[in-house]
């Protein structure tokens, strides 16, 4: 219990009369590993990824913002031995493993720019065919076309799709 519910109650008022604001009640704790990961949420997924998230944070979601700002990308992201551009790839990877979707797009729009090619992104998501199953493949690619539009980056990445077409119309 809060101590402003304490006080109202040791005061004989009815507190569940007031009208609280959950945003203006809630408040993360910020420290450095909070700002460092809320600065590398900032640099992969933007404004949206980043502060939208915190400023409509509440007493519901408070705890899992804390913990995927200061933990997620303010610890594990930033520790040493593997790149951001690698831990993008085995990010993805594993998103696309256990078929979350959502997550999946945002993280690819992450990996885009933590500086994955748009080639990298499609041999990560035919690569998981092998070992995810091609639904989640399929949903991967899915994924993928769509981030790809929507930064305006053509789906033309090499000639090999070009080159198998010329080789069957022989």
């Amino acid at each position: 219990m809060r101590f402003s519910s304490i006080f109202l109650e040791l005061c004989c008022v009815d507190f569940r009369l007031l009208t609280i604001d959950p945003v203006e009640e809630t408040t993360l704790i910020q420290d450095d590993l909070y700002d460092a990961g809320l600065a590398l949420r900032l640099r992969m997924f933007g404004k949206q990824g980043a502060h939208d998230q915190v400023e409509h944070t509440t007493d519901l979601n408070d705890k899992l913002q804390d913990f995927v700002t200061r933990n997620c990308f303010g610890d594990f992201w930033q520790r040493d031995g593997l790149s951001i551009k690698d831990r993008s790839k085995i990010t993805i990877a594993m998103l696309i493993a256990t078929g979350k979707q959502h997550e999946i797009r945002i993280h690819l729009r992450g990996g885009l720019r933590n500086g994955l090619s748009p080639l990298e992104l499609r041999e990560i998501v035919l690569h998981s065919i092998l070992y995810c199953g091609i639904p989640a493949a399929v949903e991967g690619l899915r994924a993928l076309e769509e981030v790809l539009t929507e930064n305006g980056i053509e789906l033309k990445l090499d000639t090999e799709a070009k080159a198998k077409q010329s080789f069957e119309d022989k």
